[in-house]
């Protein structure tokens, strides 16, 4: 089952020990409601800044508010200071996760040394601690150093986790190359630098016999070209982000909190991405949460940087646009946002249990959030659903801090 629902009596939850799980302190339960009980959430695809970038988040206030949106495993990505492509690179992460993170955090390692593309990064060293491999942030260029990965990461049983994106296709772009940019006097970033690179590493992943993960798909080309290459037995997967399947480019404001990378696309490429959901082409959603500083947030759509907050915002935003609109069932949803990134990943530990109040209503307001990054179009939704409390190894890891 991949939820259940619970009551509360004075003493904790009813009916939850013979799930095996201890009951709860109700401070912040209260006994005239129900409340949803399902598995931790898992997040393959978040940027906790740390070491380099701390002044944007830290591990520990990215995985708190990892806990606060649900999660209980997350994996981070690699575009730090330094880079960890080596294992003594990847070990001034890992120190940090083991001292400070408040939830699993597991980190890739890095595709190429620095992220530059140019040489193979030390894939075996960091194998036995890297979640998997990724340059995420840039697309690996050259075939020849792709295929050299892809073949490494075989080797090693690891995945590649790829950023699709063309660099010779991109032309100064920095929103979608679409209606919005042409009546506003906006460079486009072309749907083609993302697909393209994706046809190749399919092409890649069916030579070499890789498992291959796509992330942040955004663009119907993308839907289709894994669709087919699934049909034809490549083993790949791929996850989508919550902004792209609810906000398309009709949605753009002049405010940098619109600004990803890859960008907001028209609203068919929404739609596309929709029926990869239902139809199970997409695997998994994952929030690409990747804190900025609110100057670096502040330049408008041009001069702002790339990257928006998710971890506290996905749940409440997917379970309102998709779930209670009818699009998909909550189970759908768990299972994109839990069991499906753990079984792809190879994730195997208890996952924990997080308890949700899905019938509250409410407005985000990222002043809330516990990360440092507050930067999200999702500002002032409303939306149903909050986290009351977040479960591992038997322990509460999160409790929201008001008693309703």
């Amino acid at each position: 089952m991949e939820y259940r629902i619970v009551t509360v009596d004075p003493d904790g939850i009813l009916g939850i020990d013979d799930a095996g799980v201890s009951s709860l302190p109700v401070s912040a339960l209260r006994n005239d409601k129900e409340y949803y009980l399902f598995p931790g959430l898992c997040d393959v695809h978040v940027h906790f800044r740390e070491p380099g970038f701390s002044y944007k988040e830290t591990i520990r206030t990215g995985s708190m508010a990892a806990v606060a949106g649900g999660y209980t495993d997350v994996l981070a990505m690699p575009n730090l200071d330094p880079v960890p492509d080596s294992p003594e690179h990847l070990r001034a992460e890992t120190e940090i996760i083991a001292s400070d993170a408040v939830m699993r955090v597991r980190p890739y390692g890095s595709i190429t040394v620095k992220e530059e593309g140019k040489e193979l990064a030390d894939l075996a060293g960091m194998a036995p601690e890297a979640a998997a491999f990724s340059d995420d942030g840039k697309g690996v260029q050259e075939d020849a150093m792709m295929r050299g990965a892809m073949l490494e990461a075989r080797r090693l049983g690891k995945i590649i986790a790829a950023h699709c994106e063309d660099n010779s296709l991109l032309e100064g772009g920095y929103i979608h190359k679409g209606r919005y940019a042409e009546q506003h006097g906006h460079q486009g970033i072309s749907s083609e630098s993302e697909y393209r690179q994706i046809e190749r590493d399919l092409k890649l992943a069916k030579e070499t016999g890789c498992a291959y993960h796509v992330c942040h798909i955004s663009t119907k080309q993308s839907v289709e070209a894994i669709r087919k290459a699934k049909a034809e037995g490549v083993d790949v997967t791929c996850e989508t982000a919550p902004h792209y399947l609810v906000l398309c480019e009709d949605d753009l404001q002049e405010d940098g909190r619109f600004k990803m990378n890859p960008p907001l696309r028209s609203r068919e490429d929404r739609q596309a991405l929709l029926e990869g959901i239902k139809d199970g082409t997409i695997d998994m959603i994952a929030t690409d949460h990747a804190p900025h500083s609110a100057e670096e947030k502040s330049r408008g759509l041009k001069g702002s940087a790339f990257g928006i907050t998710g971890l506290e915002a996905a749940f409440p935003v997917l379970y309102t646009k998709l779930v209670k609109t009818g699009i998909i069932t909550l189970e759908r949803l768990i299972t994109l946002m839990s069991s499906a990134p753990r079984k792809r990943f190879g994730i195997k530990d208890d996952p924990g249990y997080t308890i949700w109040d899905l019938e509250e209503e409410r407005t985000l307001d990222p002043s809330e959030f516990l990360s440092k990054g507050k930067s999200t179009p999702f500002s002032g939704m409303k939306v149903y659903g909050r986290c009351i409390a977040t479960v591992l190894n038997g322990e509460v890891i999160y409790e929201t801090a008001a008693k309703r």
